[in-house]
């Protein structure tokens, strides 16, 4: 046995152990420990104003419609995912601003001495939207439900029985959770936290996919749909009665009665309804959008405003995904030459008006987890031919593309944003020089997404959301997610060594020693080649018709978007009906406002 074999076998036993002690013998206690100390936290700021004011209805904008309503299982992770799953509380939220734990589902929390096992305290006043109470038993329930065959998604099948071992009802109000390993204690109240699921409302069986597709759940967050037009629009409706509306944290917030979320498949043309006023508000992120389309009249004469936010947060996993199950893609040399042949300066500099900045690794923003050695591969023509060459596709043919075995190295790039464009373009036309061809396919989000989670791209261009207190490794590297669908892993990263630093990862039970592992992935990552980091922006643009207000502050530190209905960061905004109909006589009658342009660096983070 070779000496790197024996090193990666060494790493690989020494963190097994521990997962077969933590899944066959690890219990939580039949009877609720009596030396536990419960914790709340209803003393740090609340971060809503007191000025909000209910009422109106916010009408934003989707670019894809949904292919089905449930959570879990095929097709579930489109966009429209994020407003159901916002719409869903859990166990304990994060103060927005201090990242302390706040009350959500539970008001009362504690610690077992073994490091890996949490107790809470339901709040007897949570609701479902169907009237039923939120009880223990709706957690004995999720446990069962997520980890059932019969949901097809493999990613929940796998953490609910490798990271949460167990849930154990003490009464209708008090639980306990099981984590497979210690951990931080912060750390725990993210990774070991669970949410409820119906029991009353849900039969599992082998039609429930099916079943379930339009079906709309009970849920626990301050709206439930009202109207579904398939193909045009989904509206929400406010629970006027909801349970949440006096707790700590949750007032002011969440305040129009009514969101409606309109298919508007091109955003050039969703544009045009925010321009007439049918939109109340639209993200300018992208360059073009903020330094051209979001111009003119209603601007110049204060009817909408924008706004630049700084927030610090982790930062998306944003940038070129390559699937290492495409024979193309499996030399490493090849992806690496890709790295080095993507001139993400130059569409910085160009396209994006110098705007963004370069994400240098996939997991930015976490603190003391992120690796700040690492530096993305620059743009070098002699380093990729030089890997081309090495990698036998030293020849070209009459197009300049390269060849090899009668093969050319052309790779197809999904996408599913007409906005990346010209990104995308200069991006392949650089690739030439070094006889790499990018054939570029735009599909529909959906479409995307459903050749990317059933494995059959090539490239994806695409980004992950980021969050949580510290870097998540399984579901985007492990091997246990490599070729097969409906994971996360899309580049199918098969690498024993990155499998056995990440179980040692999940195992590790104290904080230096996670950090440490962190960034030795990160490392591993890097030099595995398979994502392409491209960019990061460290704040949010948006644009606003005047009646949309926000507090004195605009938002918080862990905000990504100033006008998200939704979310534990999100609702802060209000509409203002009288504000409302002062823009729309000012408009009657051209009369000018006083034009609104806010930069608000509060947040803004010296490395950025």
């Amino acid at each position: 046995m070779n000496k790197r074999l024996s090193q990666l076998l060494l790493l690989f036993v020494a963190a097994f152990p521990l997962w077969i002690y933590a899944a066959e013998d690890a219990k939580l206690p039949e009877q609720l420990p009596e030396n536990l100390s419960w914790q709340t936290n209803l003393s740090d700021p609340i971060f809503a104003s007191p000025e909000a004011k209910r009422g109106g209805r916010f009408r934003s904008f989707i670019t894809t419609f949904p292919l089905t309503l449930r959570l879990v299982g095929p097709d579930s992770n489109g966009s429209f995912a994020s407003y159901m799953r916002a719409n869903h509380l859990g166990l304990v939220g994060i103060h927005p601003n201090t990242l302390n734990p706040i009350p959500e589902l539970a008001t009362h929390w504690a610690f077992g001495d073994d490091g890996h096992s949490l107790y809470y305290r339901l709040d007897p006043d949570a609701r479902w939207s169907d009237g039923k109470p939120v009880t223990a038993d709706d957690y004995l329930f999720a446990l069962q439900f997520m980890r059932s065959k019969f949901i097809l998604a493999p990613w929940y099948n796998n953490h609910y029985n490798t990271v949460i071992l167990d849930v154990v009802k003490y009464d209708d109000h008090t639980i306990g959770i099981l984590g497979s390993v210690a951990k931080p204690r912060d750390e725990m109240l993210f990774e070991y936290s669970i949410s409820p699921v119906p029991a009353h409302f849900h039969k599992l069986d082998e039609n429930w996919v099916r079943d379930y597709n339009w079906k709309i759940a009970p849920n626990t967050g301050p709206y439930v749909i009202d109207t579904i037009r398939k193909g045009k629009y989904i509206e929400f409706r406010r629970k006027q009665d909801w349970w949440g509306n006096d707790k700590r944290y949750f007032q002011h917030r969440f305040n129009p009665d009514f969101l409606r979320v309109k298919l508007i498949r091109d955003i050039n043309i969703a544009y045009q309804y925010f321009r007439k006023g049918e939109l109340d508000s639209f993200p300018l992120l992208m360059p073009r959008l903020w330094h051209k389309k979001a111009q003119g009249r209603i601007f110049e004469q204060g009817y909408a405003g924008k706004i630049k936010f700084y927030n610090s947060v982790p930062r998306p996993i944003s940038g070129l995904f390559l699937n290492e199950d495409v024979p193309l893609l499996s030399d490493r040399n090849v992806r690496y030459a890709i790295a080095h042949a993507l001139n993400i300066d130059k569409v910085i500099n160009t396209v994006l008006h110098g705007d963004y900045e370069r994400l240098q690794t996939a997991h930015e923003g976490y603190g003391d987890y992120s690796n700040p050695d690492i530096r993305a591969r620059e743009f070098d023509l002699g380093k990729a031919n030089g890997l081309l060459n090495a990698a036998g596709w030293d020849t070209r043919g009459p197009d300049g593309i390269r060849q090899k075995d009668g093969q050319r190295l052309s790779i197809r790039v999904t996408y599913y944003s007409s906005g990346h464009n010209d990104r995308l373009v200069i991006l392949a036309q650089e690739a030439r020089k070094a006889g790499i061809e990018l054939s570029l396919q735009l599909l529909d989000p959906s479409a995307a997404f459903k050749q990317i989670l059933e494995n059959k791209h090539q490239a994806a261009w695409m980004a992950w959301s980021g969050g949580g207190l510290s870097p998540r490794y399984w579901q985007f590297y492990h091997s246990d997610n490599a070729h097969k669908p409906q994971t996360n892993n899309v580049t199918n990263t098969d690498n024993p060594e990155i499998d056995a630093k990440i179980d040692a990862y999940r195992a590790a039970t104290d904080k230096a020693s996670r950090v440490k592992l962190a960034r030795e992935l990160e490392q591993l990552v890097f030099e595995q080649g398979s994502f392409i980091p491209t960019f990061k922006v460290p704040y949010t643009r948006e644009a606003f018709w005047r009646w949309l207000k926000l507090p004195d502050f605009h938002g918080t530190r862990s905000t990504d978007s100033l006008f998200d209905p939704l979310g534990s960061t999100g609702g802060l905004f209000w509409i203002d009906s009288d504000e409302q109909q002062r823009v729309d006589e000012a408009k009657s009658r051209n009369k000018a406002l006083d034009p609104v342009m806010i930069v608000n660096k509060r947040w803004a983070t010296g490395d950025e």
